[in-house]
């Protein structure tokens, strides 16, 4: 009977120092990815990286996690020089995401270390309406004779739409408000765009085309971490929400 009583105790100690040893080397492998997550992606900040499933070591053994979920705050998303439509000139350059959450799962990796891969991912994010509002038109554009808009402000406007405030000078003469009309949002391919479902009243007769010259507009987003690509999108009180996913998702190398 002692002796069982001592086998437990070990067991339990031993049991312990496993546990110990287990959370410090998942700790030790989550800054390590994050630091080099960090410099891979020429991030601002360290990225928080942590790693699901216990025990840790035995998937070490095993070469694959079962799941690695990452958060970065913010992060500047490449647009490929993409242009925002119909003679709108060049989009900018980076567009900032913020919160980008992904959900990594079978993370197989290298014998080295060197280099990480998911066999998938899902994940958010949000676009502010600042940010989004950099791929509208920036400087008045002409529409008919006598009368130039712009847009100037995005909102939230309820249902998943968002609310486009456009700002117009009809012959000489400022709007005294912005007029606004309610956009649809939509992901096409690795483009975010707006489309307005009806034409604002700006006063004048004027072609549907030349105003949606300024109401429609569209941002690319190619440049994000790892490959993920763009899955849905959908208007929120702050900006828009994403939705991405990927296959052979990179997180390391």
């Amino acid at each position: 009977m002692r002796a069982l009583r001592i086998l437990l105790i070990v067991t339990i100690v031993l049991g312990g120092l496993f546990v110990i040893a287990d959370r410090v080397a998942v700790g030790f492998a989550e800054d390590e990815a994050a630091d080099r997550l960090r410099t891979n992606e020429g991030l601002s900040s360290t990225p928080d990286v942590s790693i699901k499933g216990f025990p840790f070591l035995t998937q070490v053994v095993g070469g694959e996690l079962d799941e690695v979920e990452v958060g970065i705050k913010d992060y500047d998303a490449d647009t490929s020089g993409a242009t925002t439509g119909a003679g709108s000139g060049k989009a900018p350059d980076k567009i900032r995401i913020d919160n980008l959450t992904a959900h990594m799962r079978g993370v197989a990796f290298s014998g080295d270390y060197s280099s990480a891969k998911a066999a998938s991912a899902t994940g958010t994010a949000t676009i502010s309406y600042a940010e989004l509002l950099k791929a509208a038109k920036a400087e008045p554009v002409d529409v008919a004779t006598g009368v130039t808009a712009q847009v100037v402000g995005l909102s939230d406007g309820g249902n998943g739409k968002i609310k486009v405030e456009v700002e117009a000078t009809v012959l000489g003469r400022k709007l005294p408000q912005p007029v606004s009309v309610l956009s649809s949002v939509r992901v096409k391919g690795d483009t975010v765009e707006i489309q307005a479902d009806s034409l604002p009243n700006l006063g004048v007769q004027l072609a549907e085309d030349k105003v949606r010259l300024i109401t429609d507009f569209q941002q690319k987003i190619d440049g994000l971490p790892g490959g993920i690509e763009l899955d849905k999108v959908a208007a929120a009180d702050k900006g828009v929400d994403i939705d991405v996913k990927g296959s052979d998702v990179s997180l390391v190398g």
